[in-house]
C-alpha cells in the first residue's frame, strides 16, 4: 500500500508531517497517519457516537464485573440475544462471590440457550481466580487481567478502556473490519498475528481521546453502518477517510481466509419413559462440546443403515428396548459442526447401564441445563407426546 500517509493528508487537505515521535513501526505495509488526521477522524466519529450509540445495559456502569459478564456473552452473540440474559444473570449472581461460590449447573442453567458454554465455565473459573487471588476485586493491569482464565487480549483490553478509562485497544471483529477499510489492511484477519497489526494502529487513536468512547464508537460504526454486507456508507461518518469507500472496494475488506467446512453428524435423540412416566437424562462429560449440560440419550447414526438406533440402545442400556421413529427432525449448526438429529420415543422399567443416567419427571426437566437442539425436544414433547402412549 504505497503512499497511504500522503493519499490520506490529501483527502484531510492537511500536509504530512515527517517522523513523528509518536508514530508506530511499519508493519505488513499499513503506515502510520500523522496527528492531524488522527485528531480530525476522532472528532468525526465520537461526535456520531455521542448521538447515536447503542443504548446497552452494561454502558450504564463502570462496575467491571458486569462489563466483563456482558464482554464475554457478546463474543459470538448478536446484542439484542444477549441484553435479557445479561439482565438475568447479573439479578442472580451480582457480585463476584456470587459467581464464584455458585454451583456450576445453576450458571450453566443460567446460560442456557445462549451457546458456547465454555465462556459461561471460564468465566466462573475466572470470577473464582479474582475471588481468591485479588479480594474480589477485579485488577486494573493488563499483566493481571491476562493471566485470569478466560480472559483474552480483546476482552482485557474492553475492561481496562470502558470500567478503567485506560487507552487500551479491544480488537474485535467489528473492529477489524472498519479499520481495514478505512486504511486497505490487506493482513488476513484470521490470523492471530494480525490483532497485532490492528492493536498498533487502534493504539496511536485511542491515546488521543477518551479510550472507553473510542472502543465503543469502533464497534457500533462496525455493528450499525460499516456492516460485513451492504455497508451503509452513505451515513458513515468517517466516510472521507475510507480508502476502500474512495476506491469501491468494501466488500473484499477485511480479507480473511475460508473457513474448513463444518463436519455433519447424525444423531438419535432417544426419548425414554418408565411406568411412572419419567423420563430418561444423561449428563454430558465434563469437557468437551457442551461440557457439563444435560441431554436426552443420543445415539450416532452416521454411516449406519436401519435397525442401529434399536440394536445400540439395547447394548447401551443392557436391555431390550422397543423404539418407535417420530415426525421430529432438528438440525443444530456449530461452528465446525453440524448435528442432523431425529428423535425416537419408546418404554423402559429397567436398565442394567445406567451410567451417567438417571430418571426425571416432566416438571423435574426445568432444573436441568439443555442445549438448545434438547430443548426442542421438550417443546415437541410438551404438545405432542403422552407418557401413557
Amino acid at each position: 500500500m504505497e503512499n497511504v500517509v500522503k493519499k490520506m493528508t490529501e483527502v484531510c487537505k492537511i500536509e504530512p508531517r515527517a517522523e513523528p515521535s509518536w508514530q508506530l513501526k511499519k508493519s505488513n505495509g499499513v503506515k502510520p497517519v500523522n496527528p492531524e488526521f488522527i485528531q480530525s477522524f476522532n472528532h468525526d466519529l465520537l461526535s456520531w457516537f455521542h448521538q447515536n450509540s447503542r443504548d446497552l445495559p452494561w454502558r450504564r456502569t463502570k462496575n467491571p464485573y458486569y462489563i466483563w459478564i456482558s464482554e464475554i456473552m457478546l463474543q459470538q452473540t448478536q446484542v439484542d440475544t444477549v441484553i435479557p440474559y445479561y439482565q438475568k444473570f447479573i439479578e442472580r449472581f451480582p457480585t463476584i462471590e456470587a459467581l464464584a461460590h455458585a454451583p456450576e449447573e445453576d450458571v450453566l442453567k443460567r446460560w442456557e440457550g445462549l451457546g458456547y458454554y465454555s465462556r459461561a465455565r471460564n468465566l466462573q473459573a475466572g470470577v473464582r481466580e479474582v475471588a481468591e487471588k485479588y479480594g474480589a476485586q477485579v485488577p486494573d493491569k493488563k499483566k493481571e487481567l491476562l493471566s485470569i482464565r478466560g480472559i483474552g487480549p480483546y476482552t482485557a483490553g474492553a475492561l481496562l478502556s470502558m470500567a478503567f478509562g485506560e487507552p487500551e485497544p479491544a480488537i474485535d471483529g467489528n473492529v477489524m473490519r472498519v479499520m481495514s477499510r478505512i486504511f486497505l489492511i490487506d493482513a488476513d484477519i484470521a490470523r492471530a498475528r494480525t490483532r497485532k497489526l490492528f492493536e498498533q494502529r487502534v493504539a496511536a487513536f485511542i491515546a488521543e481521546t477518551d479510550p472507553s468512547a473510542f472502543n465503543q464508537s469502533l464497534m457500533d460504526l462496525g455493528a450499525m453502518i460499516c456492516r460485513p454486507k451492504n455497508p451503509n456508507c452513505g451515513a458513515c461518518p468517517v466516510r472521507k477517510y475510507c480508502k476502500a469507500y474512495e476506491e469501491g472496494v468494501q466488500q473484499d475488506y477485511p480479507v480473511k481466509s475460508r473457513a474448513k467446512k463444518p463436519r455433519l453428524a447424525d444423531y438419535a435423540v432417544l426419548l425414554i419413559s418408565d411406568s411412572r412416566g419419567r423420563l430418561m437424562i444423561e449428563k454430558r462429560p465434563s469437557t468437551g462440546l457442551l461440557a457439563g449440560l444435560w441431554q436426552f440419550p443420543m445415539i450416532s447414526m452416521t454411516g449406519h443403515g436401519k435397525g442401529y438406533v434399536r440394536r445400540s440402545a439395547e447394548k447401551t442400556f443392557g436391555t431390550r428396548c422397543d423404539l418407535h421413529k417420530t415426525p421430529f427432525t432438528c438440525t443444530h449448526r456449530f461452528s465446525h459442526l453440524i448435528w442432523n438429529l431425529s428423535l425416537y420415543t419408546g418404554k423402559l422399567d429397567e436398565a442394567d447401564k445406567m451410567g451417567n443416567r438417571h430418571w426425571v419427571t416432566p416438571e423435574q426437566l426445568e432444573r436441568y441445563p439443555f442445549p438448545v437442539p434438547h430443548q426442542k425436544v421438550i417443546e415437541w414433547m410438551k404438545k405432542n407426546y403422552s407418557m401413557n402412549s
